[in-house]
């Protein structure tokens, strides 16, 4: 990739200035007096029970300021809070999912003051969704945008999408979990390429190194993602919170630690209502009713 291109995508301040975007965006059930500046929010699906979030900073290319993430933290909080969203969908513009991090705004920030200040702790609001997070990335997916993506349970792109953590290439390194997520996800030798040289890589190649599901044309990514949201959101939503947790555990502990973890949670399903009413329904041969219970 070449230096101007970075230069181009990271430092999106020379495109545009920063905090020009005061677009209010949509409201829905669980937030209805909540707006925002660079976001928009809505429900999709035929239930209205996937929850999209859409990145929108346009002449920035949804650069992640400090008050758009702010912004999307509390979004995704108040989605997760909501019983009538079964799965949330994050997502940007055809052009960019996010290009990285606003520049600009850090360029001054000091080590004291990063520290005084938690720096990218928003970033860790966002993980705690018990709910399934689903990232549709069209476009290019770079340094904070791509750990972004990383941060999200399931990844379907675009097929013009690009992903990359260049922070090598203006002097620091990634910090939201890039070097982590990429190296569970893709193994340490494409970690170490990915982040030590900077370079970009296409949807094809995100996919068949794991970093990516489903790969879908451009202009079908959306729809396609909310399908998958969909079927998410038809099973029971406790089950689908232990079954997410107990996939994390996966990434986080060792093996014979998880198959604790998931053997006990399995156990406790036992405990739900709506484990009896699964196994219920398959064996009477009807669709189940969940209760969340």
């Amino acid at each position: 990739m070449a230096l101007n291109s970075v230069r181009f995508i990271f430092n999106v301040s020379k495109i545009t200035s920063f905090g020009s975007l005061h677009q209010t965006g949509k409201r829905f059930a669980s937030a209805a007096a909540s707006s925002y500046q660079n976001i928009l929010t809505d429900k999709k699906g035929e239930k209205n029970n996937v929850g999209l979030i859409t990145l929108h900073r346009p002449k920035a290319l949804n650069a992640l300021c400090d008050a758009l993430v702010s912004e999307l933290a509390d979004a995704v909080q108040a989605m997760d809070k909501d019983e009538t969203i079964g799965a949330i969908i994050l997502t940007g513009s055809e052009k960019a999912f996010a290009a990285g991090a606003d520049i600009k705004e850090m360029l001054n920030k000091t080590y004291s003051e990063n520290v005084k200040t938690g720096l990218l702790e928003r970033w860790s609001d966002i993980g705690k969704c018990k709910k399934p997070l689903i990232a549709a990335v069209n476009g290019y997916a770079l340094g904070g945008g791509c750990e972004l993506a990383m941060m999200c349970d399931i990844i379907y792109a675009g097929d013009k999408a690009k992903f990359g953590q260049p922070e090598i290439i203006i002097g620091t390194i990634p910090g939201a979990g890039g070097t982590q997520r990429i190296a569970r996800s893709c193994g340490k030798s494409k970690a170490m390429e990915i982040c030590l040289t900077g370079d970009q890589i296409t949807a094809q190649e995100a996919e068949k190194m794991g970093l990516v599901s489903r790969v879908f044309p451009a202009d079908q990514l959306v729809a396609e993602t909310v399908k998958l949201g969909e079927r998410i959101a038809r099973h029971s939503p406790l089950i689908v919170q232990l079954c997410k947790e107990s996939v994390n555990v996966a990434f986080e502990t060792s093996l014979q630690e998880g198959l604790r973890f998931e053997r006990k949670t399995f156990y406790a399903t036992f405990a739900t209502e709506d484990r009896k009413e699964g196994m219920s329904a398959f064996t009477e041969k009807r669709k189940p009713n969940f209760k969340n219970n």
